[in-house]
């Protein structure tokens, strides 16, 4: 049986196996990443490093610091902390890209640290991105970050891998971010929860570079870990284009003497001499197989505060939703090609932005902003009326200026429109298009940039055979405890994300005490939530429970309330890796949720149920005088959990203990 171009990747930087191994998914395995990317929440990161005894980074040219999310706040407190991320980095020779010089993803693009076949890991939920160059570019967390800059190493668990099969061409107008909410609303039954996709079929060749990194970012918001494309012609030529800029005397950033930045035209032509370890075997098993026939995509918006709720552009304009408020900016759609779809539209139907429609830009990097003034598009936005705003995150994060106010509808070329996330939680925030986002600003409201007549999608999914699993027994290690018993409050909510459960406002407060952690948990998703609380309740969610942003928060501030487990349905991914990583048990029971589902009447988005005893060394819980199975705790998670989280483990072994 072949490889999956995900195997391949994960087996080209699998720490501790014998030349040749095989990798395959589900396997755990240490990984060394080519890169570990870390942005404002650097910060956060060096007292971790600290704190684990480490005093030497055993890699300096592994990591990479690129400041972007809070750029707009001025405050004396937070460039201090830049200060400080900036003395660390040169204290240490690592590369370092300040404020102001573009967000964080596409600066590791642009500046060459993610190439073909690498895998480059960051701090941060939309590493997806770095996909679109034939790289497997997944999130870890900051206790990860930590563990790596100490040791080069952390620990993973190869996920499943779904191939989706691109068919076909676009129509004309029709864009990558067009693609994946097509995706996503299309294929919204967690097909591909927690798996890595790679983009396969001959519409693969019609996708720019520029659409490629739209789709991989987005696959965050599909929820899956990662998403993957080939190496091949597109690849190859826009890697060729960046070559001139590693010489440029005006480059950004400083780079310590190991940098791995960069690469040469040799290198290119080596990677593609190589290129049949940079693709998958033609015999590679897949957990899941989608289709897509790109001709049949019709530009649709998500929303609204929902990424997986979608409406046809055509059905949406008749609707006449106006807006307030309109954002052409993050990481997912601010690049050079997204500011010139939007500046068409404006040449094309003049104008200027709607009264009572506050429309903000911010492109990808100083880089594209610069080439966006050299063509003329940049001042064509401002022009007519966009508000300018500095190379970084800011609203789309909830950050700086322009937030949608309560009460406020708005239309977001952003990735993601979760409630609460990008200001109030009482506005509605859809996504789309840059075009589309472009052709609201200046009607007012919700509309296409051109027309677009209505038709069915082309899709297919293919389901290998499932292989059950059967239900197992575990040693319980000294000091895991062997059972536990509580009051259950069922948070009745599939794809709760971590906004939800730790808002985004208190996500860079890194002053906040455990105490007050605990205390604004649940608030965007439920402010009755910290009223119905008992300390010891276990909390049971639904389906893909911490969704989203990578913010390990969502995971300790649980922790430090008391709550003993979290019980989902699913998980994100990196949700789990944040919750283990941190000392705290999850698992899955997607029976126990539909139990209460069907038993619970009257629910409310939190309600208390029975008390439910688990015995973790039976795997089995049990509620209502019903016994559920759930999949073992690993050894390894054990150890995560005894040791405190993985900073002592890590702590334990710089210092040469077992």
């Amino acid at each position: 049986m072949g490889l999956t171009l995900v195997e391949k990747i994960a087996a080209r930087h699998a720490d501790g196996l014998a030349p040749g191994t095989q990798v395959r998914s589900g396997d755990f395995i240490s990984i060394r990443p080519r890169h570990v990317m870390t942005h404002d929440n650097t910060g956060a990161v060096i007292p971790k490093f600290n704190q684990i005894g480490a005093t030497a980074i055993a890699d300096p040219a592994q990591p990479v610091f690129a400041i972007d999310h809070d750029i707009q706040n001025t405050s004396p407190e937070n460039l201090a902390k830049y200060a400080k991320i900036e003395a660390f980095a040169r204290e240490h020779g690592i590369d370092f890209y300040p404020a102001g010089t573009g967000i964080s993803h596409q600066v590791m693009v642009e500046q060459g640290y993610v190439v073909p076949g690498a895998l480059v890991v960051a701090s941060d939920s939309h590493s997806n991105l770095y996909g679109a160059m034939a790289a497997l570019g997944t999130p870890v967390v900051r206790t990860d970050a930590a563990s790596i800059w100490a040791t080069g190493v952390t620990w993973w668990q190869v996920p499943k891998v779904a191939k989706v099969l691109l068919k076909g061409n676009l129509s004309a107008g029709v864009t990558g971010k067009d693609v994946i909410i097509a995706l996503c609303g299309l294929f919204n039954k967690d097909e591909v929860l927690n798996h890595t996709v790679e983009f396969l079929g001959d519409g693969v060749a019609d996708l720019p570079m520029s659409a490629r990194m739209t789709i991989a970012n987005m696959t965050t918001e599909w929820g899956a870990l990662a998403g993957v494309f080939p190496f091949d012609d597109v690849t190859v030529n826009y890697s060729r284009s960046r070559v001139p800029e590693f010489s440029n005397p005006n480059r950004p950033g400083k780079r310590g003497p190991k940098s791995r930045s960069g690469y040469s035209k040799i290198d290119i032509d080596n990677w593609w001499k190589n290129r049949r370890e940079l693709s998958a075997d033609a015999d590679a098993e897949y957990a899941i197989e989608l289709e897509l026939d790109l001709a049949t995509v019709v530009p649709h918006v998500s929303g609204p505060n929902e990424v997986k709720t979608m409406v046809s552009l055509p059905e949406m304009q008749r609707k006449h939703v106006s807006i307030q408020k309109a954002y052409l900016l993050s990481c997912v759609n601010a690049r050079f090609e997204d500011l010139h779809d939007a500046a068409e539209v404006v040449r094309a139907r003049g104008g200027r932005v709607a009264e009572g429609v506050e429309f903000y830009l911010a492109p990808a990097s100083a880089e594209v902003q610069a080439r966006s003034e050299s063509t003329g598009d940049w001042q064509t936005l401002v022009g007519a009326g966009a508000i300018p705003l500095p190379p970084g995150c800011g609203a789309c994060i909830g950050l700086g200026r322009g937030l949608v106010q309560k009460g406020e509808i708005a239309i977001s070329a952003t990735n993601r429109n979760f409630k609460g996330r990008m200001g109030d939680r009482d506005a509605l925030v859809y996504l789309g298009s840059p075009a589309v986002v472009a052709a609201s600003a200046l009607a007012g409201f919700i509309c296409a940039p051109q027309d677009f007549a209505e038709r069915a999608a082309g899709t297919a999914i293919r389901r290998p055979e499932k292989k059950s699993r059967p239900a197992g027994s575990v040693k319980i290690m000294e000091g895991f405890p062997s059972s536990v018993r509580g009051r259950i409050l069922f948070i009745d909510k599939d794809n709760l994300n971590t906004d939800g459960i730790y808002g985004s406002k208190h996500t860079y407060r890194d002053d906040m005490t455990p105490e007050e952690m605990a205390a604004v948990t649940f608030e965007n998703y439920d402010p009755n939530f910290n009223t119905l609380y008992q300390k010891g309740d276990v909390v049971v969610g639904g389906l893909n429970f911490g969704s989203g942003s990578s913010r390990e928060q969502a995971a300790t501030a649980l922790k430090f309330k008391g709550i003993p487990c979290v019980i989902a349905a699913s998980f994100s991914e990196t949700y789990k890796r944040n919750a283990f990583n941190n000392g705290f048990v999850v698992f899955e029971c997607p029976e126990l949720v539909t139990h209460l589902r069907t038993t619970l009447k009257n629910r409310t988005p939190t309600t208390a149920a029975s008390k439910i005893d688990i015995d973790y060394a039976k795997s089995t819980l049990t509620i209502d005088g019903k016994s559920f199975a759930f999949p073992p705790l690993s050894p390894a998670a054990q150890e995560l959990i005894v040791a405190g989280g993985a900073e002592n483990l890590v702590a334990a072994r710089l210092r040469g203990k077992p």
